[in-house]
């Protein structure tokens, strides 16, 4: 089964952050945001790992997808229904997004408004990366699609994607055994045409990411959002083995 109850809240309480929460006001409106969604059948912990590879300065936020992911598995949640092999319903992002903004929204009356904001995804969180983006296109600076893709439909923001084509980093292998080559060649047919697209390939990864990837996101990010050397990112020791999400669960494959 793959059918869920749709829009539902994302529960700010579970919201992992890079900095303590006690710092937010005072940090998060000087700050850029890096929001941070995980795959399928995956959790707001996972991620995270990420946020000290990522320019220094920016603050992580990683959410958990508002659905629980059906059996068989457990402990795992999504942004939206499967539905048809590499092609799911827009209106289920569309649900996501609106859930994904109005968080927003209470962070930023809680804490102010950070300088810029970037959104960053694996799976089906890099589909949401850039579906919010296709939504509000005004509120972000710039998305991250790992291992992601676009959806059919159009959204809100479409037309004026194409007018400014606001930067997009797009990182994949072309042997991943999940997401489909009809959702690839959307994504590879859409992007260009409603972003300043940074696509690399990255074998050998399969579904998942590399060290070697999140280097390159970090300085497209450094690049997009005008910041500095990313000092911190840089003279980080590197982790072993390279950060990655566990492989997707196979259901993530229709979807």
């Amino acid at each position: 089964m793959t059918d869920f109850p749709l829009r539902s809240a994302i529960d700010d309480a579970v919201v992992v952050w890079s900095v303590p929460a006690a710092e937010l006001a005072e940090r998060l409106p000087n700050s850029p945001l890096i929001v941070i969604m995980h795959g399928y059948g995956s959790h707001e912990n996972d991620l995270i790992s990420l946020a000290p590879l990522l320019p220094a300065g920016t603050i992580a936020a990683s959410l958990r997808a508002p659905l629980v992911a059906p059996q068989p598995i457990v402990d795992g949640f999504a942004w939206f229904t499967i539905g048809r092999p590499g092609n799911p319903r827009i209106s289920g992002l569309d649900d996501a997004a609106a859930s994904v903004l109005e968080w927003l929204d209470r962070v930023e009356a809680a804490c102010g408004t950070p300088p810029s904001i970037t959104t960053l995804g694996f799976s089906q969180g890099g589909a949401m990366a850039v579906h919010l983006l296709r939504t509000a296109p005004a509120r972000f600076a710039a998305a991250v699609n790992l291992s992601g893709f676009t959806v059919t439909g159009d959204a809100p923001g479409d037309q004026v994607l194409a007018e400014v084509r606001p930067p997009v980093f797009w990182g994949r292998d072309v042997a991943d055994p999940v997401i489909t080559a009809e959702a690839v060649a959307r994504t590879e047919a859409w992007l260009p045409g409603h972003s300043t697209l940074t696509a690399k390939l990255y074998p050998g990864i399969l579904h998942g990411v590399s060290q070697e990837e999140i280097g390159d996101v970090t300085v497209f990010l450094q690049a997009a959002l005008g910041l500095g050397d990313p000092a911190g990112a840089a003279e980080a020791p590197a982790p072993a083995p390279a950060p990655a999400p566990a492989p997707a669960p196979a259901p993530e494959a229709r979807g």
